[in-house]
């Protein structure tokens, strides 16, 4: 028997790995009928994730490439100038991408940094493109700043649960994660903030994450859940993957505690079979990120995803807004 729970209430992790642990068609039925009841099941948002400032990260994450503690053979560079961006991004809107998501390796924004970004969103927006920015941690009034430039989302994951933090990153703490998130939330930008599969968290952790998003006071509006992509010189780049139906599950429960934000499907596609990915938009991931890179990996090439998306009978949603609408 399918458990049902209130969509929009003070999870437990009881209650939320009771749904995890249902029969894996009970649970995907479930999932599937949430999603139907909040969105077109045959429609995802296509989006573009860049690295507009790569490497030198002075944070110790340990599944990524670009932190200075590690030995990946990323080198720095500086912030990526507003004319590669915005070509970047017209490409991407041209390809039928709807989002432009910019990530940056700073552990915290600088102030003389955003004089610098706020063009970049400027551009973005006279687009009509929905604009996504992972700047580290925030000041209250940087974030306001961000807002009048006219940013949509903040990314910001919580990686994995608060137990097992620790074991991820020494250079910041689980809190400072989820203060950023409330002082991203109280400027009015939109909170986009998920977490890494196949960081050797155990299935209780990931459970617990999700249920950290879904209590929060309001649910993120994004939730990107990535399959841990290992990288070579990185503390975690040797652990134990997850198994797609795994991965399935965290999907389909993520959809149901959150019912109506994105749940985006994003790094570690390349691992996945085409049947995997089907059946982790059937639980309810409407998002991928399109392009042959993120950040510093690969993402299958977008002929790929077309031919993918086309057998499915599914197509990228419209633009938010245009050019034309913009002007009028």
């Amino acid at each position: 028997m399918i458990k049902q729970f209130p969509s929009r209430t003070v999870w437990t992790q009881e209650k939320a790995w009771a749904l995890h642990e249902q029969p894996f068609n009970d649970l995907l039925f479930q999932a599937h009928t949430v999603h139907r009841e909040n969105f077109d099941p045959n429609r995802i948002q296509l989006s573009r994730l860049v690295s507009i400032k790569t490497g030198g990260c002075p944070e110790d994450c340990g599944y990524c490439s670009q932190s200075s503690h590690h030995t990946t053979g990323i080198k720095a560079t500086k912030l990526m100038e507003v004319e590669t961006v915005l070509a970047d991004a017209k490409r991407a809107r041209d390809a039928g991408a709807t989002r432009f998501c910019m990530a940056s390796a700073w552990r915290n924004l600088k102030d003389r940094d955003i004089q610098r970004l706020v063009p970049m969103l400027a551009g973005l927006k006279a687009m009509g493109l929905e604009t996504c920015m992972s700047l580290g941690m925030l000041t209250a009034s940087q974030a306001r700043q961000l807002k009048e430039a006219g940013l949509d989302f903040i990314n910001h994951n919580i990686d994995t649960s608060e137990r097992y933090y620790s074991q991820v990153t020494s250079t910041r703490t689980f809190a400072d994660r989820l203060n950023t998130l409330e002082v991203v939330r109280e400027s009015g930008i939109k909170v986009c903030c998920g977490g890494i599969m196949s960081m050797g968290e155990e299935p209780e952790d990931r459970v617990s994450m999700l249920v950290t998003l879904a209590n929060l006071p309001e649910c993120p509006e994004s939730v990107p859940i990535n399959k841990l992509v290992p990288i070579p010189g990185t503390p975690l780049g040797n652990s134990p993957s997850i198994s797609g139906i795994a991965f399935v599950r965290v999907i389909a429960v993520a959809r149901i505690l959150m019912p109506t934000s994105y749940i985006r499907l994003s790094a570690g596609r390349l691992t996945m079979t085409d049947e995997q990915q089907a059946l982790c938009f059937f639980a309810g991931a409407n998002s991928i990120f399109v392009g042959d890179r993120l950040l510093t990996t690969d993402n299958p090439e977008y002929n790929d995803d077309t031919k993918l998306l086309a057998s499915l009978g599914i197509k990228g949603e419209d633009l938010p807004c245009s050019e034309d609408s913009l002007a009028a």
